[in-house]
Order: structure tokens, then C-alpha cells, then sequence
């Protein structure tokens, strides 16, 4: 599984870490992934890897929670 966000596309990005005394190490900065169900517009719920940013922003739109309790209270009434 790759590390890119399947809403923006974000990606890992590289450079240095540049010490105190100038010494520079290669550095790998990872983007915030989390794994989260997404509603698609056309009804199915699936599992993708989106960025915390988009989640913030309300680009994944999260599927409705049932109440297990008010479905049974409908079926026996």
C-alpha cells in the first residue's frame, strides 16, 4: 500500500536535515495518513487513506451511523 493520499494525491517529500554544525542527513517527511470509511457519491462505503488536511476540510464525506436500537424498536412495532 503506498503512502498518497487518494483525495489530493499528497506524497512523501524529501530533503535535509541540517544540523547545528551544518551537517546535512537525508531526511523523508511522511504526509499525516489515516485510514477512514468514505461514502462514494454514488452510495458504496469503502476503507481509503486520506490526509488529515482533507479530512478537516470535509472532503471525506463519512458514512451515516445506523442505531441498531431504533431499527429493532421499528420491527417490533
Amino acid at each position: 500500500m503506498s503512502r498518497v493520499c487518494e483525495i489530493c494525491g499528497k506524497t512523501p517529500q524529501n530533503g535535509n536535515n541540517v544540523s547545528h554544525a551544518n551537517n546535512k542527513t537525508k531526511k523523508l517527511w511522511q504526509p499525516n495518513l489515516q485510514s477512514v470509511r468514505h461514502q462514494a457519491p454514488n452510495g458504496t462505503v469503502k476503507r481509503i487513506r486520506a490526509c488529515t488536511k482533507c479530512i478537516k476540510q470535509g472532503l471525506v464525506k463519512k458514512p451515516v451511523q445506523r442505531n441498531l436500537e431504533l431499527v429493532v424498536q421499528k420491527s417490533t412495532s
